[in-house]
């Protein structure tokens, strides 16, 4: 920095960072150095905004910078997840913003990769996006990202976004061939329900390889010639990725909880007296205590405990713990509810166990589409009878009370 005499007032102004700092003579109060600049011009300037930026449009932090390709500016993106990351996962883990955590389909780069390094095929929902570039440690790669609007791998082949056509698009319009000398493409194997391999071949010259199922895998599969062992073939369901689950099966309940308890409180008010407020408040505590057990027993209990739960279908296991939830919330309210009212309890808790045990079916390798099928149309008119019996035994037994 270097002093400019100002002759008029006989002061020093510096020149930092823009602004001009004005040091003027004063016996009692002395500044020196970086501190008086501080003082002056405030604390160091934000770090200029990205060049790559564009009017209207904002750089994603987890591109790190671009790389210039045979065809075009590619993004290199970072392999650890930061802060905002987090957050976001937490976020879409509890079910919010859920349907929208999405990236912008396309070619991405990780690390130093060149022509010879591995292509890697992944859905645009963003949480499968960081799984596959968190794995990527030491590895150099591409990934192609697809349009799946934001649905994850294994779901996307199902409702057939993940497909064949939108593998062969997303080829051509990122121009692969011109980036890399090989013709390889290596898919999750969970996208194989989507993706014909040959016609992918066919229709663009590259061929497909499976890859292994999880993640974080995908580093083996690569350093031993593209090869997978058992265990990586293998779809799991573990009690971690069971529990993952689960905060967002709760959240995606509050929109129907106040109708619930609306519902729950005016029924258990209703008796031979038209309506009783006094009703509605007791007999409305313990209703609405049956169906927040079968809410546990439904997604917290059954996913849980599911390996060790008698039977096969969800429905089933989510039925037997909900007969538990209720058969405790019985013993609870023993001596102030009848037979009547037991039995309606335990409907209920049932029925609503029951009902969300069965959202975990399309999470698992137990059940195949068609068997989820199956299993809907015998299951929700039997959950729906058990309400309605339950819900007709509750204002039986209120009338029986009263009268």
């Amino acid at each position: 920095m270097a002093p400019l005499k100002d002759e008029e007032h006989g002061s020093c102004r510096t020149v930092k960072n823009g602004c001009e700092c004005e040091e003027k003579s004063n016996p009692q109060v002395i500044f020196s150095g970086q501190a008086a600049e501080d003082l002056c011009c405030g604390p160091p300037a934000e770090p200029r905004s990205s060049h790559l930026e564009k009017p209207g449009y904002q750089l994603c932090r987890f591109v790190e910078k671009f790389i210039e390709t045979p065809a075009g500016s590619v993004p290199r993106v970072k392999r650890t997840l930061d802060r905002s990351d987090i957050w976001e996962t937490i976020k879409v883990r509890s079910g919010i913003n859920r349907n929208q955590y999405k990236i912008t389909p396309g070619l991405y780069c990780v690390g130093a990769a060149d022509h010879h390094s591995p292509v890697l095929v992944s859905a645009n929902y963003k949480l499968s996006f960081d799984a596959l570039r968190q794995a990527l440690t030491h590895s150099h790669a591409w990934i192609l990202v697809l349009d799946t609007r934001g649905v994850n791998v294994w779901c996307a082949a199902g409702k057939g976004t993940f497909a064949t056509e939108e593998v062969v698009r997303q080829v051509r319009a990122s121009r692969l061939a011109d980036v890399v000398s090989h013709r390889t493409l290596i898919l999750p194997q969970l996208s194989a329900t989507g993706v014909a391999a040959h016609q992918v071949k066919k229709q663009c010259g590259f061929k497909v390889q499976w890859g292994p199922v999880r993640s974080e895998d995908i580093e083996f599969f690569i350093s031993h010639d593209n090869k997978c062992d058992a265990a990586m073939r293998k779809v799991t369901f573990t009690l971690w990725e069971r529990f993952v689950l689960i905060p967002v099966e709760i959240t995606l309940l509050y929109k129907y909880l106040l109708w619930f308890l609306l519902i729950a409180f005016i029924l258990s008010g209703i008796g031979s007296g038209i309506f009783s407020f006094s009703q509605a408040w007791h007999r409305g505590l313990i209703s609405v205590s049956a169906g927040i057990v079968g809410i546990v027993a439904g997604v917290v209990v059954a996913p849980l405990l599911l390996p060790w739960i008698p039977g096969k279908p969800f429905s089933v296991k989510g039925a037997l713990s909900g007969f538990l939830a209720g058969s405790a919330v019985a013993a609870i309210f023993w001596g102030r509810v009848n037979a009547l009212e037991v039995t309606a309890l335990m409907l209920f808790a049932m029925a609503v166990s029951s009902y969300l045990a069965m959202n975990f079916t399309g999470s698992t390798p137990f059940t195949s589409p068609s068997g989820v099928e199956k299993e809907m149309r015998l299951a929700i008119p039997a959950q729906a009878g058990a309400v309605l019996i339950s819900s007709a035994a509750w204002l039986w037994a209120a009338f029986g009370a009263q009268g």
